[in-house]
């Protein structure tokens, strides 16, 4: 008996996008350039609120080489107002309930007052200076201090997905059954997502037919938003999109200058291409709002929860109420019997607030883990032991079962790996040289979630024994192409690299957008259900075929093997794809697999989790912080390719040592102006601020097994390593230091 060749789910495959990357063949949104391609520049509001009283595009006009200068003078009206959505969810999904450029009103700084059409790139970045404009200013609110005596507390948050307010058990009564309380307040700067990729968008119409390339996270939202604003079919609307340079969650969401770009072709009535640039990124996509949290939470002397209010103030736009659901996971991760979470909105001269890596979560259990970190040493307890006693059996909402878990399993293993056992729990105890050293740990969990449409893919068997499988997604840098070409090898039974995998193309089947660590469950459950749907028809056909080694065969007993077709226990017998198919004068056959997601209802606490641990240096002298060493152990179901998944976790840590110490965008109240809008002034981690990425940072995975969430069992890794991170660096400078910083990021004014 021959051995069955080893699967490749789960090996650490090479990303098979990886030699048009390396090469520069892979082409890139803004890298499309059609034939009588013409460029789009955006001029945007240099005030936070006003109106619009005299806007003059004649020196413009008359500049060589522009073709149009937009206004809300001349700009169609859209066909439908935009609706504030949810990519995932598969209808129209808009950035924010606002398009500029139909009226006169301005309600936030760099908001799209012109757009201006030229032959090429620099002569319409010229004519955009000459556009002048004046405005009548009002008084505007861009800050939370600004706006904190009129906020409000509103029904729901999040495009209306998630109460605003939500409570469980007395917490009243909770807080006064405590031994121990701690009350804290915590603010979190705004930060922006910064993908090495600007969003860009070229634009052309073929008579009444619309094609956009466009970086984005969902071919298929873009599709379906812009068909709606521009009130066209759908059918006439084709996304192209193979490479994204990241997305980050402002790629997740559609905005207005994806439609402009539209607006603008066909006007023309040539291809228009419009990129951001950097300064507008902050300005055009979104980001993390500006937001204060306070936690009130009670403990038994053995270190039990017995309550949790957690209140989080934010800023959103003055057209939707937006938060980031930095409440969700917080108020799930342990058995807290009572609970009470709310939101409250300030209504600001800002775009709308969007997903930003981690949304929610990151800033949510930050606060409450640095609280549990101070919880830990005001009883005398090991911050560990403190996770371990309260960590939730099952899901405290409902009382569900967890779909899965492996939540112990990543404390215990963590702290073995990082040596947590070693720690002298004292502040300050510890010093090399000038060097304060502190060591901290956090809890990471994130929610899995579901599209609300089916997810479909299509497989094709050729008669040469090479296959394709095809799905409406793309490539923005998670290894999906590669993780979907490792399923696709191993549901047919063929090699891998007789597979090849298409994809960025709205003609394909539809594939909902990959946002919240939805991407490779989704799409990896859509191309299981086509491949094996294929491979079980083709076992079909074989076995009622009086002319196969396999006829009257049971199909159960028939595995596929290297493309051969054979049985389980006499692989002799039996006979490949391809000579069947050429017996029966079959040049290719094909399936169309559509997985159906499980209900939102359904009966399992739905969440990944992990536990992540931190050591920094710290200079008492300067301020300063050095992350020294980082380890992060995560539960996400099946992972696909081991190589991949390490990526995505230490990115996520990276993102979190990032939010932890650097990341902040500034507002110049005056103005409603994002003060630092480019990467000299938005600060992000180099190399010198981050640990060894092969050394000193360790990254774990715990097998659990899932049959809820999809078939393959795959819950997502992209966004969990992000959500520990901050707050196991921040409980490390505490350790370090003996003081407790309360705010996003971590200055050095904060440790002098």
């Amino acid at each position: 008996m021959t051995t069955a060749p080893a699967p490749t789910v789960g090996q650490p495959v090479d990303r098979v996008d990886g030699p048009a990357k390396v090469t520069g063949s892979a082409r890139y949104s803004a890298e499309i350039t059609l034939p009588g391609t013409t460029y789009a520049t955006i001029v945007g509001a240099r005030t936070a609120r006003g109106r619009i009283t005299r806007i003059d595009t004649s020196e413009a006009e008359n500049a060589e080489g522009v073709l149009t200068v937009l206004t809300h003078h001349n700009l169609p009206k859209l066909a439908a107002e935009p609706h504030l959505g949810l990519s995932l969810f598969g209808h129209d999904a808009a950035g924010q309930s606002f398009f500029p450029m139909q009226d006169d009103v301005v309600h936030y700084y760099g908001q799209p007052v012109a757009l201006v059409v030229a032959d090429s790139l620099e002569r319409a970045q010229y004519a955009a200076r000459l556009v002048h404009v004046d405005y009548e200013r009002g008084a505007s609110t861009t800050t939370l201090d600004e706006g904190r005596g009129e906020a409000y507390e509103p029904e729901a948050i999040f495009a209306g997905f998630i109460p605003g307010r939500s409570v469980r058990g007395d917490v009243d009564a909770g807080l006064a059954a405590a031994s121990t309380r701690l009350s804290a307040t915590f603010r979190l700067a705004a930060n922006h997502h910064n993908p090495i990729e600007p969003s860009a968008t070229t634009a052309v119409w073929d008579g009444d037919r619309l094609t956009l390339h466009d970086a984005t996270q969902g071919v298929v939202a873009t599709q379906t938003t812009v068909a709606q604003q521009l009130g066209i079919p759908r059918s006439q609307v084709r996304v192209l999109t193979r490479f994204v340079g990241g997305g980050f969650g402002c790629k997740a969401a559609i905005w207005p200058h994806v439609t402009l770009a539209a607006m603008a072709a066909r006007r023309v009535g040539r291809p228009v291409k419009l990129a951001l640039t950097r300064e507008q990124m902050f300005t055009s996509c979104g980001h993390r709002e500006e937001q204060e949290q306070h936690i009130e939470l009670g403990a038994t002397d053995e270190g039990r929860l017995t309550a949790l209010r957690h209140h989080k103030l934010s800023l959103t736009s003055p057209f939707d109420e937006w938060a980031e659901p930095s409440l969700g996971m917080a108020g799930q991760v342990y058995a807290c019997p009572n609970y009470e979470g709310v939101y409250r909105l300030v209504r600001g001269n800002t775009m709308t607030p969007t997903f930003t890596r981690g949304p929610g979560e990151i800033s949510g259990m930050f606060a409450l883990e640095c609280v549990m970190d101070e919880l830990a040493y005001e009883l005398g307890l090991d911050p560990l032991e403190l996770r371990l006693r309260n960590h939730a059996e099952v899901d405290p909402i409902s009382g569900n079962p967890w779909s899965s878990d492996g939540a112990m399993e990543c404390y215990r293993r963590g702290a073995r790996r990082f040596g947590w056992q070693e720690r002298d729990r004292r502040p300050r105890s510890r010093r090399e040289g000038n060097w304060l050293i502190g060591t901290g740990m956090a809890t990471a969990g994130y929610p899995v979630t579901f599209p609300m449409q089916p997810q479909r893919a299509r497989a094709r068997l050729y008669a040469d024994g090479t296959a394709v499988v095809q799905a409406a997604t793309q490539e923005f840098g998670t290894g999906v192409a590669t993780v979907v070409t490792q399923v696709a090898a191993d549901g047919l039974g063929v090699p891998l690299d007789r597979v090849r995998f298409e994809y960025g193309d709205t003609d394909l089947p539809n594939i909902a957008a990959t946002v919240g660590s939805t991407g490779s469950g989704m799409v990896s459950a859509a191309v299981h259900t086509a491949v094996t749907a294929l491979r079980d028809e083709m076992v079909g056909q074989a076995v009622s075929d009086p002319g196969s080694p396999l006829h009257d065969a049971d199909p159960a007993t028939v595995v596929v093997h290297g493309g051969r077709m054979q049985l389980r226990d006499h692989p002799e017998t039996g006979e490949t794809y391809s000579e069947f198919m050429r017996r029966h004068f079959m040049t290719d056959f094909d399936a169309l697999g559509s997985w159906n997601p499980p209900p939102h209802d359904v009966p399992h606490g739905l969440a990944t989790f992990g536990a992540q641990f931190a050591e920094v240096a710290v200079d008492p002298d300067l301020g300063v912080v050095r992350v020294r060493r980082m380890t992060g152990v995560f539960a996400p179901g099946r992972v696909l390719n081991t190589k991949t998944a390490r990526s995505q976790a230490m990115g996520g840590m990276l993102w979190g040592l990032s939010h932890a110490l650097l990341e902040s965008t500034l507002v110049d109240a005056r103005d409603g102006r994002w003060a630092n809008t480019g990467l000299g002034e938005y600060l992000v981690p180099v190399n010198a601020d981050a640990p060894d990425i092969d050394i000193d940072i360790d990254i774990d995975i715990v097998d659990v097994q899932d049959k809820v969430v999809n078939p393959l069992g795959v819950k997502g890794i992209g966004e969990i390593g992000t959500v520990g991170a901050a707050a196991a660096i921040a409980n490390a400078v505490f350790h370090a230091t003996g003081r407790r910083v309360r705010e996003l990021p971590i200055r050095i004014e904060h440790l002098l």
